[in-house]
């Protein structure tokens, strides 16, 4: 049989079927040496193969294989820091929730994201959240983040999970389509699928005062049927995030704007650092490009962000 894993608990996995049903599953032992250094070989978001078989009173099923996946997002494990952990595969896009308070989410942060969607060729939407919260300095430096991001090519919207404002606008953007939700925990992610579709009664949870982090709702990630022809993946909150496999001769590659420039470069295999005659250095010096960027950049090549927890 055929179908797509919508729930995994570390040991079993919820499948649907190409009927609509759903089967718990679990794996054959034998994924878990084919070389994945991953920390779960199945993701939400796989097409899998599997067989039914009766344990007592009970059918479950049995994954025998995994289909070649379209895309995934992918980050550092954060208790075994040799492998990784494959957040969801097969997305049509992302939308990475972001706040400037309760919690803060720094631009570091956000880039890092960017940069391992660009890698895996995911189209990200920037949702602006809590916007209903922020003094008039804040609501400023959202302004400067969506001028800043929208330049470089990316959808940015501000919106208000909790009132439900501009909450129509994800909706259409997410019609036909297979969505990942992603942020800090605590940035609304579950509020915006409960006012997307309200029946879903996701859990939600107030700020920890103590932290200014939010309480970490979902523990695992899980996708969902809507009733507008969409399909979502919430995920559990993302405290860092730390890029996996990438070459430093690739990691501009993967910040647009530097693409862009990378043939005016003197040097074609150009890092952007000490070389003469560099068109990124020039940009930069010229206002040109952001430097939130560079230094987000920066700290990728020179592996400043490889503790995951890393925020700034």
């Amino acid at each position: 049989m055929n179908g797509t894993v919508y729930k995994s608990t570390g040991s079993w996995y919820t499948v649907k079927a190409e009927d609509g049903a759903f089967y718990e599953c679990r794996i054959k032992g034998k994924f878990r040496t084919q070389g994945i250094k991953s920390t779960n070989p199945v993701a939400v978001g796989d097409h899998v193969v599997f067989e039914l078989e009766t344990l007592g009173d009970e059918t479950v099923g049995v994954i025998s294989e995994i289909g070649e996946r379209k895309n995934y997002i992918i980050r550092k494990s954060v208790k075994l820091s040799k492998q990784t952990h494959i957040i969801a595969s097969n997305l049509d896009q992302v939308f990475l929730l972001i706040t400037l308070n309760n919690p803060m989410t720094f631009t570091s942060f956000i880039d890092r994201f960017l940069v391992t969607a660009e890698a895996y060729d995911i189209p990200v939407v920037l949702l602006f959240n809590k916007m209903d919260t922020y003094s008039e300095e804040e609501t400023g430096e959202v302004a400067f983040l969506m001028d800043l991001y929208s330049k470089i090519g990316y959808t940015c919207l501000h919106i208000e999970a909790k009132s439900g404002k501009n909450v129509d606008k994800v909706k259409e953007m997410m019609l036909g389509k297979t969505s990942m939700f992603a942020g800090h925990s605590g940035v609304g992610k579950s509020t915006l699928v409960n006012a997307l579709e309200p029946g879903l009664h996701l859990r939600t949870a107030e700020i920890s005062e103590q932290h200014l982090q939010g309480q970490h709702t979902t523990t695992f990630a899980e996708m969902y049927d809507l009733s507008f022809d969409a399909r979502i993946i919430d995920t559990p909150g993302i405290k860092g995030f730390g890029i996996v496999d990438m070459e430093k001769e690739e990691i501009g590659d993967y910040f647009p704007e530097f693409f862009e420039l990378k043939e005016h470069c003197k040097f074609n295999n150009c890092l952007h650092l000490d070389e003469p005659k560099c068109a990124v250095k020039e940009a930069l010096e010229n206002d040109e490009v952001a430097w939130s960027r560079y230094r987000s950049y920066v700290q990728m090549l020179t592996g400043e962000e490889d503790n995951p927890y890393r925020e700034r």
